[in-house]
C-alpha cells in the first residue's frame, strides 16, 4: 500500500500524467455531484419540514452552510499545497492553489451573501461585526490577497513561493472562524451541522444538507481538476506532449 502511495505521489508531480487521470474523474465527480447536489437542494427547498422557530426562512441553510462549509475547506487544501510546494517544490500543488483560490472567494462571497439574507429576518440585519461574520470576512478577503499577489509577481517560482506564504499566514483565520461562537459571544448559533456528533436536526432535514454537502464536494472536485487541466495547459504549451494534444484542426484529443 505504502510502495501504491509512493508510486502515485511521483506521478501526480508529472503534468502529462495528472492531465490525463484527471479526465478519468471529471465525469464522475460531475455527475454524481450534480444528482447529489440537486437532489438535496429540491428536498431541502421543497419537501423539508418548516423549522418551528424560524419557519421557511431556515431553507436557506441548504445553501448557506454547504458553502460555508466547503470555502474553510478549500483554504485548508490549499495550505496543504502550500507546504507541498515550499517543501517538495511540486508544480501541480502550486497549480492547485492558483485554480482553486477563485473558487474559495466565490464560496466565502456566496457564504457571506446567503448568512445576510438569512440574518435579516432572524437577527433583524443584514450585517453585525459578530465573530464569526467577521473571521469569514477576513477569510474572502485573504482569498483576494492569494489571487492579488499570484497575478502580481511574473516570475512563476517565486510567485508560487509567495502565495504559499501567504496561504500558510492566513490559514490561523481557520480555527477563528470554527471555534469563535465558543470563543466569543456572538449572536452567531453554533455548528448547524457536524459530522462528528449527532445531528440535532431530524432526519428530514439534516439528510437532504448532507446532500447538499456531498455533491458541493464533488462539484468542487470536478471544477478544481478542470481549472487545473487550463493552467497545466498554459504554463506547459511549449511542451511536446501538449503540443500533439492539439490535432491540427485545433481540437483536442480525447
Amino acid at each position: 500500500m505504502w510502495q501504491f502511495l509512493k508510486q502515485f505521489y511521483h506521478k501526480l508531480g508529472s503534468p502529462r500524467w495528472f492531465y490525463g487521470i484527471a479526465n478519468r474523474f471529471m465525469p464522475w465527480f460531475l455527475v454524481i455531484g450534480l444528482v447529489l447536489a440537486v437532489t438535496g437542494i429540491v428536498w431541502g427547498l421543497a419537501f423539508a419540514p418548516k423549522d418551528y422557530l424560524q419557519g421557511n426562512s431556515y431553507r436557506i441553510i441548504f445553501i448557506h452552510v454547504p458553502t460555508a462549509f466547503l470555502a474553510q475547506s478549500v483554504y485548508l487544501m490549499m495550505a496543504t499545497a502550500a507546504v507541498v510546494t515550499l517543501v517538495w517544490k511540486m508544480k501541480i500543488a502550486d497549480v492547485f492553489v492558483k485554480a482553486v483560490a477563485p473558487v474559495g472567494a466565490v464560496l466565502t462571497f456566496l457564504a457571506l451573501f446567503t448568512g445576510a439574507v438569512w440574518g435579516k429576518p432572524t437577527w433583524g440585519t443584514w450585517w453585525i461585526w459578530d465573530a464569526r461574520l467577521t473571521s469569514m470576512l477576513i477569510l474572502l478577503f485573504l482569498y483576494f490577497g492569494v489571487i492579488a499577489l499570484g497575478s502580481a509577481i511574473s516570475d512563476e517560482k517565486s510567485a508560487a513561493r509567495s502565495v504559499a506564504v501567504l496561504v500558510l499566514v492566513g490559514v490561523v483565520n481557520i480555527p477563528i472562524i470554527k471555534y469563535s461562537v465558543e470563543w466569543w459571544n456572538t449572536l452567531h448559533q453554533p455548528a448547524t451541522f457536524k459530522l462528528t456528533e449527532k445531528p440535532t436536526m431530524p432526519a428530514e432535514m439534516w439528510v437532504p444538507l448532507l446532500l447538499v454537502v456531498l455533491g458541493l464536494y464533488l462539484l468542487f472536485g470536478w471544477l478544481a481538476l478542470w481549472r487545473m487541466q487550463t493552467e497545466v495547459l498554459d504554463r506547459e504549451r511549449r511542451t511536446r506532449w501538449v503540443r500533439e494534444l492539439v490535432l491540427p484542426g485545433g481540437g483536442a484529443r480525447p
